[in-house]
């Protein structure tokens, strides 16, 4: 064994107690640290002959890697759709890299049924019934990526060819309606070679971001063949909803495949105040899921679910002798593009154990009023205007005069010590917009923001 292998194995519990206090410093820190540190980009070093061990790269790291982390754990980190990690799913990801399992072969099966035991969790977490199988992928993009790989699949099943064995040539033209379709689902669609055209957008209801039900009945009449159509149960800008009913009516006269994007939206389910949001979920052919986001779980992770799981072990099987047959409930390493992957489930059993239901409701609720708090805060600052209404945790802003991306651009920098945001364009308008989704956000955080933000309106002489 090399020297400094060794030397490290022999002091690892030491050395390990140091990382732990590495990671207390920095979690200790996070309220206080900027959010978005603004610092020079660091000249790349290059790599030693010899390393020194795990202490030095310990102290070299927390030297020139620590101080530029953003403080994207922490409560006022409003970017993307983006959580923390609770507690216990900061001790689930630290077992999972500690236990290193590959969780995807019944051969060595303790991994696989626990990730099938928090599937189970999930599912009844979302009101999804049993027809609905799930299994662990890396985030929302890959999620979209299976469901339209099954839904690709499905569609070959309509047109009576196989599509994993001959290839998408074999399907001709495709159609996927969708109102408001996330930019991961256009990616999706390069991706299984369906082709980003195959995207068809339909109108919105007006002043919203869910699709127009009557326009897409219209798209549907004039489809020639099986189609595919991509609902929103949560839109990223103003977290809108399509009427999942009214589309899985649809769906069942017209006969196409029903997948939904509810990567932060499902979680509407747990608040009895918002559940009907995501009435219907139930009815979809595929869902997708992500649990990075407001399950409060270390990146990366999200989940898949669909009433077709034979179809996705067609699209996924892989073909070695050493991985076993299918067999009637397929092993994980078929369901999903990666032969292999770490133990995610990990993380989410972890947090769901410790906090159960009524936990993450609360997390559901506090970021619900808190997106609602600063909606209304900004209608109160002169120079700034709400482009919609806060519909669950997504607050979504402009200034009220001269909305210029380079504009908006300079406010989020000004403000990014105290708080980030993201630009987006909503109705044609350059935007910002703050999502909430980390267990660790507070009114307190909210007044902060807000006094930061007005601060940065008044310095932008906006």
């Amino acid at each position: 064994m090399h020297p400094e292998l060794a030397a490290d194995l022999h002091q690892l519990p030491a050395l390990l107690e140091e990382t732990r206090q590495h990671a207390v410093t920095f979690l200790d820190g996070l309220d206080e640290r900027p959010v978005i540190p603004q610092a020079d980009p660091l000249a790349p070093t290059a790599l030693g002959e010899n390393g020194g061990g795990l202490r030095a790269a310990l102290a070299e790291f927390a030297e020139r890697w620590q101080p530029r982390l953003s403080a994207g754990a922490g409560p006022r980190y409003f970017g993307f759709v983006t959580g923390g990690a609770t507690p216990a799913a900061l001790a689930g990801d630290w077992l999972t890299a500690a236990a290193d399992q590959n969780s995807n072969s019944s051969l060595d099966p303790a991994g696989q049924q626990l990730e099938r035991e928090t599937i189970g969790w999930l599912r009844d977490l979302f009101g999804l019934s049993a027809a609905h199988s799930g299994t662990f992928v890396s985030g929302a993009t890959m999620s979209n990526t299976v469901g339209l790989a099954i839904a690709r699949e499905w569609l070959g099943e309509r047109l009576g060819v196989d599509v994993a064995e001959d290839g998408v040539g074999a399907l001709g033209r495709v159609r996927v309606l969708s109102g408001s379709a996330h930019s991961s689902v256009a990616k999706a669609l390069s991706v299984l070679g369906l082709g980003r055209a195959a995207l068809t957008a339909v109108p919105a209801l007006p002043g919203r971001e869910a699709v127009d039900v009557a326009a897409l009945e219209r798209s549907l009449a004039e489809a020639d063949g099986p189609c595919v159509v991509v609902a929103n149960a949560g839109t990223v800008n103003t977290v809108d909803f399509d009427d999942l009913r009214a589309l899985a009516d649809l769906r069942d006269r017209y006969g196409f495949w029903l997948h939904v994007d509810a990567a932060f939206g499902a979680f509407a389910a747990l608040t009895p105040a918002h559940a009907e949001l995501v009435a219907g979920l139930d009815l979809a052919d595929s869902v997708c899921v992500d649990l990075h986001k407001w399950l409060n779980v270390p990146y990366d992770s999200a989940v898949q679910f669909t009433r077709r799981p034979d179809l996705q072990a067609r699209v996924f099987r892989n073909a070695a002798a050493y991985l076993g047959p299918l067999g009637e409930h397929p092993d994980l390493v078929h369901l999903t593009p990666e032969n292999s992957h770490r133990l995610r489930a990990l993380a989410a059993w972890f947090t769901l154990r410790a906090y159960g239901r009524a936990g993450h409701q609360e997390i559901v609720e506090r970021c619900v009023a808190g997106a609602r708090a600063l909606g209304e805060a900004v209608t109160g600052i002169e120079g700034l205007r709400l482009l919609a209404p806060v519909r669950l945790n997504v607050a979504c802003f402009t200034l009220a005069t001269d909305p210029t991306a380079e504009r908006l651009a300079a406010l989020a920098a000004e403000l990014a010590g105290e708080a980030f945001v993201t630009p987006t364009r909503y109705a044609g308008v350059p935007a910002l917009r703050a999502a909430f989704s980390n267990w660790r956000t507070t009114e307190a955080d909210v007044r902060r923001t807000v006094a930061a933000l007005a601060q940065a309106v008044e310095k932008l002489g906006a």
